[in-house]
């Protein structure tokens, strides 16, 4: 199947063919390192976690770039407030956005270009833009020219009149247009800057990513990505000034951007005070759940965070890993079955076909569940008629495989089952060792029928959210969620 993406430029799906065949460039714009990362980052980065690993799961080279702003006004506010230098703060909140990218299971791209490491291309690009009279100086700072630009508005839709109507100069500025927007920006004192043609000063937000793109990816790229929000004015300012400063248009082709994350049916917000971390979200729960949750609708689509929703995920992550753990009893050999490659591709190809189509994680989770069941409707069925063991395990070995090679493109459901429990075990209130111990002594009360005290300690350890499960090769633990 075709793969086809959803483009917000053309507003359409379409066919997505690359400018090189067999390579993608691709650039998502990262965070403004002012302070640790929220979930909302996290729908952002697992999406297109998701969408790398897929491109390279369909044999494309892919050259892969997310930035770090690190220079900027809340940086430096958020400095002063704390009494450190900028760069301190931001390479503390750089440290801590890739742990928390890596506890989520986030692949590192293939670059990561800062802000502050691009000051030299910044320079070159602004200067560019000045000498095509898209630009002008004023007091030490320089300025976009919105209206030189004809294509403006034509990737948020908004028109040029309708934005000068709810347009205003501050007093303190130097534009000669109210839609103008700053390339540079003249230093204050005591913040960072930087040489230039227009004496010391610092870049303005919106071409750090286009000095990025041009010097990483080339002046044009296959996709552009990023949330919804930076549609208007980032990526508008973005079009405006790249194809503007290189003359090659389109400067992406395919633009990409994720719906929002929110809280209990609330956009986060500050003044809401319901900005949720990635950290604190991880304290809760495991990263697979969360990935889970992120993944468990479209990206473009918007999500909603609440309790319940992350513990059906918990609990869909739980009942992947039991039916793992049930294949690996029932058939402790199958660890070197390998099926052959024709027959997984045309068995995986149905479950992944969903992400051709705009790359719907949440079909495909739907039919990853669906093998789920599948596959212990078929250990019941060989339970009644052990005679079909040996068909049995050959689909099961195929189903296996197919559990394995998606779970690698969704970052998610891809460990060994016993890594997955330990995990949650770990979670557990008790030692494993003290669970271990108590459902021993369970095991001696039933054993000589002191029921009373086996549900008594079945009793005591539900309370520590300790849940018990009897089997036919003995009595296994998990934490409730």
């Amino acid at each position: 199947m075709t793969l086809r993406l959803y483009n917000s430029l053309s507003r359409k799906k379409e066919e997505f063919v690359p400018q090189t065949p067999g390579r993608v460039t691709m650039y998502v714009c990262g965070p403004t390192v002012y302070a640790l990362s929220q979930i909302g980052h996290a729908r952002s980065a697992v999406s297109f976690d998701v969408i790398y690993r897929y491109l390279r799961y369909c044999g494309f080279d892919v050259e892969y770039a997310r930035n770090y702003t690190d220079v900027d006004d809340k940086i430096i506010q958020r400095a002063n407030e704390e009494g450190i230098p900028s760069e301190e703060l931001a390479e503390r909140n750089i440290v801590a956005f890739d742990e928390d990218m890596a506890a989520l299971g986030v692949e590192l791209p293939t670059k990561r270009p800062k802000a502050t490491e691009t000051i030299e291309k910044i320079v070159e690009v602004t200067s560019t833009l000045i000498e095509k009279g898209f630009a002008y100086e004023s007091g030490g700072d320089v300025f976009y020219s919105v209206r030189k630009f004809e294509g403006y508005g034509k990737l948020s839709g908004k028109k040029i009149d309708e934005l000068e109507s709810g347009a205003r100069i501050n007093i303190n500025e130097q534009k000669s247009d109210p839609l103008d927007f700053a390339l540079w920006k003249s230093s204050k004192p005591g913040e960072p800057s930087w040489d230039s043609p227009w004496g010391k000063g610092r870049p303005g937000w919106h071409i750090e990513c286009t000095a990025m793109n041009i010097e990483h990816l080339g002046p044009t790229i296959d996709i552009h990505g990023g949330g919804k929000d930076l549609i208007f004015p980032h990526h508008e300012n973005e079009i405006a000034q790249s194809e503007a400063a290189t003359g090659a248009a389109p400067f992406a082709r395919y633009w990409l951007h994720n719906g929002f994350v929110n809280i209990e049916k609330e956009k986060m917000s500050k003044s809401l005070g319901n900005i949720l971390n990635i950290r604190e979200a991880l304290k809760e729960h495991t990263y697979e759940a969360i990935r889970l949750f992120l993944l468990s609708n479209q990206y473009r689509s918007p999500i909603d965070y609440t309790q319940d929703s992350l513990k059906e995920a918990e609990t869909a992550v739980e009942r992947f890993y039991k039916t793992l753990d049930r294949i690996e009893a029932e058939f402790p050999n199958l660890s070197s079955a390998v099926p052959g490659k024709e027959a997984l591709k045309e068995r995986v190809a149905p479950v992944l076909e969903a992400m051709n189509d705009d790359f719907n994680t949440a079909k495909v989770l739907g039919n990853l569940f669906k093998e789920v069941t599948r596959a212990n409707t078929i250990m019941d069925a060989m339970r009644k008629s052990p005679e079909k063991r040996e068909v049995t395990q050959e689909e099961i070995t195929l189903i296996r495989a197919l559990f394995k090679e998606t779970g690698q493109i969704l970052g998610t459901l891809d460990r060994a089952p016993n890594e997955y429990f330990n995990e949650i075990k770990s979670q557990s209130l008790l030692a494993p060792e003290e669970i271990e111990r108590l459902i021993e002594e369970r095991a001696e009360a039933r054993k000589n029928k002191d029921f009373a005290r086996a549900d008594e300690v079945r009793d005591s350890l539900l309370e520590k959210g300790i849940i018990l499960e009897d089997k036919s090769t003995g009595t296994i633990w998990t934490v409730k969620q």
